[in-house]
């Protein structure tokens, strides 16, 4: 086939989210068979991190696959077609090879003909940087549609007898898609990282297994991440009272309830899709946006906040109008 150029875009005044798509693995792992393989009790892991379920996929439901299916459902949403996609961004972690990487596969299984595709690995605070790459993309003409896709398979990094990963992390893709706007509805990112903690979260050669020093990194989510909360607030012209939802990322329970708590907007909705879910890395926020919008909970044009956080240690947050 031969390659098809791509005009160029205009520059823009800003961009906004135009479609949401998900895909959830139709396996859903119990509390009961979670904690029978890590040697704890179905309730201790309820206490600890809030889970009550959690979904892993099969053996055909890989990264790609799982990313093509969110990536349909959000050109539908969007009532795009596969030619209105410049750049396809996917944010993962969980590659089983670092090459080839995955965006290209997904963007030609999509059928986006020529498309720019990269790979964003932040680890769990990947959709929120791939998100402000889109939104840069768009605005300053090198693209007009960029399609974001997160997707995960962490199923395959933890080992099911390791109390401090097995029980937590899970598998599933979400996808956005970004275009153009008028007037900016994805607003400037505060991000940033702290390499001096990067051995908190690993995973080890040896074993081939992630690694986390759970406590720590409960420390450091609570005590560190506010500074980053109010900055994408002010990058977007808000307090944060005036926010409608926050969308983090779905780690843990305690931490998702102790940011909110510290936030403490009046009618500010909350994302806990982790008690479903569990924790699926950087598909973990698109995915409770998209379940939030599902449940008519968040509406058009509401501010929500998204803000991704884990390995590296990254960071990443930014207000968005909710399409």
């Amino acid at each position: 086939m031969a390659l098809v150029a791509l005009n160029g875009a205009s520059p823009q005044p800003g961009s906004r989210i135009v479609g949401l798509g998900a895909y959830r693995p139709a396996t859903a792992v119990s509390n009961q068979t979670a904690a029978a393989a890590a040697g704890v009790d179905a309730q201790w892991i309820v206490q600890r991190v809030g889970i009550q379920e959690r979904r892993h996929a099969t053996a055909s439901e890989s990264v790609v696959a799982m990313a093509v299916e969110a990536g349909d459902k959000a050109l539908a949403d969007a009532g795009a077609g596969v030619d209105d996609v410049d750049v396809v961004i996917l944010a993962t972690c969980s590659m089983p090879s670092p090459m080839p990487n995955g965006a290209a596969s997904v963007a030609a299984r999509l059928g986006c003909r020529a498309a720019a595709g990269f790979d964003v690995n932040a680890a769990c605070s990947g959709f929120s940087h791939a998100l402000a790459v889109a939104d840069a993309l768009v605005r300053a003409g090198s693209a007009r549609n960029v399609l974001v896709v997160a997707s995960e398979r962490m199923s395959d990094w933890v080992s099911a007898q390791d109390r401090n990963t097995g029980p937590i992390f899970a598998d599933g893709a979400a996808a956005a898609l970004i275009g153009p706007a008028q007037h900016p509805a994805v607003f400037p990112v505060a991000w940033g990282s702290d390499g001096h903690q990067a051995d908190l979260i690993t995973i080890r050669p040896q074993t081939g297994h992630m690694e986390m020093a759970g406590r720590k990194v409960f420390r450091w989510t609570t005590s560190a991440l506010m500074p980053v909360v109010e900055a994408a607030c002010r990058n977007a012209g808000i307090t944060p009272n005036e926010l409608k939802a926050f969308v983090p990322h779905q780690a843990n329970l305690r931490i998702i309830s102790s940011l909110a708590e510290a936030i403490g907007a009046p009618g500010m909705v909350t994302a806990t899709d982790v008690v479903s879910s569990g924790n699926a890395c950087a598909a973990s926020v698109p995915l409770a946006f998209h379940a939030l919008r599902q449940s008519g909970r968040i509406h058009s044009g509401d501010r929500v906040l998204l803000f991704g956080f884990g390995a590296g240690l990254t960071y990443a947050a930014q207000v968005v109008l909710a399409p």
